[in-house]
């Protein structure tokens, strides 16, 4: 499997993690959700990584693949006034990444990001690595760090 600029990142913080391949299907209503059941995983611990706006500026989202995003709350969470989600073609200019393969790690520039808080508390999630097809395991506290993220409640 090749590297990409998320892997890479950890790797350079010398942070731990696994990597989990799995058969990527375009045509799924759910990425997320797709994956956690390609690889037999939980999907509250299976997160998606979701690009939004805020107050008209960038921001990370990561939250369970089976649960929706609150804009009130991401607004709440990033101290806006509104949030909405980005459009598809600004996401990947913004990231780097093609939507469906949207990782927090490793994106072209910093971005504020948070986490959903009660995915913070177990001791493994998987995220995606950067590309289609490909999540990693980490320890939450771990991807807080190396983002660096905020824990926060996010979804509705």
């Amino acid at each position: 499997m090749a590297e990409t600029p998320g892997t890479r990142a950890l790797k350079a913080k010398g942070v731990e993690f696994t990597l989990h391949p799995y058969d990527y299907d375009p045509r799924a209503e759910a990425v997320g959700l797709a994956a956690a059941l390609a690889l037999n995983l939980d999907p509250a611990l299976t997160l998606k990584t979701l690009m939004v706006e805020v107050d008209g500026k960038p921001a990370c989202c990561v939250i369970p693949s089976d649960r929706q995003l609150s804009m009130k709350k991401v607004a709440a969470a990033f101290g806006a006034k509104s949030a909405a989600m980005m459009p598809p073609a600004k996401a990947e200019k913004l990231t780097g990444y093609k939507v469906g393969g949207i990782g927090p790690f490793g994106q072209r520039r910093p971005i504020p990001t948070a986490i959903e808080a009660t995915a913070t508390t177990a001791p493994r999630v998987w995220i995606n690595a950067g590309q289609r097809g490909l999540l990693l395991g980490i320890a939450p506290t771990h991807a807080l760090m190396t983002i660096p993220a905020i824990a926060a409640p996010l979804v509705a």
